[in-house]
């Protein structure tokens, strides 16, 4: 039973990238997906990354930023088309519920028109949605045990980290965060760890072209973890290997620029993440 992680998108941000798609994470386990985060695409980079889209068994959102939840409703719908029918769980903070239901609205005539034309089952059926507020064991099967803990995000409370512990491996994704002791704890001994990452140096350019420069600053100074400070969150929790995610800047930064600023604190495996990248 080989645990399988696929960076399914690695960019940063809301706007479409040149060479990385939205942030979408996969994990499989004996042949059962599950995905981390639902940017936009992510059905098409399932495929691309040879998966099959009918495996799907839960999601998990790591927090309600457009960037990684755009596509939780159409993931599932687009999973159904293809013949999925083994029903999935639906995990991310409040308000989840009324996200998902919002989607289902918009898709009303799409999914009732394939029921009644096509013979396909019922889709509110397949569906089952957890909001999770606290921190703890939030999904178990017989694949996967998956533990969340509250990460530092502002502004948007809560937001989490997802580590999935399965027979051969421990992943952790940290969704978006700055340091903070909760995802280090968390990923205490984790064989791999998911990491988003800022680059301050290679942003400035771009904030230059914005009118809210001034405010899109100070959030990404606030919200996410900078590329000098990731390694030595690697290096405090004890993992094995650090995947560098969620890359911000997303285009025009060279591999080696990141790997070297996170080896200022980690003396581990460092992984520059990819789209489709297997780890």
């Amino acid at each position: 039973m080989a645990t399988r992680i696929v960076l399914l998108g690695t960019a940063g941000g809301p706007t479409p990238k040149r060479t990385r798609s939205a942030p979408a994470n996969a994990v499989l386990v004996d042949e059962s997906l599950y995905v981390v985060d639902c940017g936009s695409g992510v059905a098409r980079q399932i495929t691309l990354a040879g998966l099959d889209i009918r495996a799907l068994r839960a999601m998990f959102v790591t927090h309600h930023h457009s960037d990684h939840n755009v596509d939780a409703g159409a993931l599932i719908q687009l999973a159904w088309a293809a013949g999925f029918d083994k029903g999935v769980d639906v995990l991310g903070p409040p308000p989840l519920r009324n996200m998902m239901s919002g989607f289902r609205r918009f898709a009303d005539v799409d999914i009732r028109t394939r029921i009644e034309d096509e013979g396909r089952p019922d889709i509110d059926a397949l569906v089952r949605i957890h909001e999770i507020a606290k921190p703890g064991l939030v999904y178990r099967d017989a694949r996967v045990m998956v533990h969340a803990a509250l990460v530092e995000h502002p502004p948007l409370v809560p937001a989490f980290a997802f580590r999935f512990d399965t027979p051969d491996r421990s992943v952790v994704f940290s969704g978006d965060t700055t340091p903070c002791k909760a995802l280090i704890d968390l990923a205490s001994g984790a064989d791999v760890l998911v990491h988003e990452v800022l680059y301050e140096g290679g942003v400035a350019e771009i904030l230059g072209r914005l009118k809210n420069a001034t405010r899109l600053r100070e959030h990404l100074s606030a919200s996410h973890t900078r590329l000098e400070d990731v390694g030595t969150v690697a290096t405090r929790a004890g993992v094995r290997t650090l995947v560098l995610n969620h890359l911000i800047p997303s285009d025009g930064i060279d591999d080696e620029v990141w790997r070297n600023g996170a080896a200022q604190g980690f003396a581990g495996e460092i992984i520059v993440g990819s789209d489709l990248m297997e780890i």
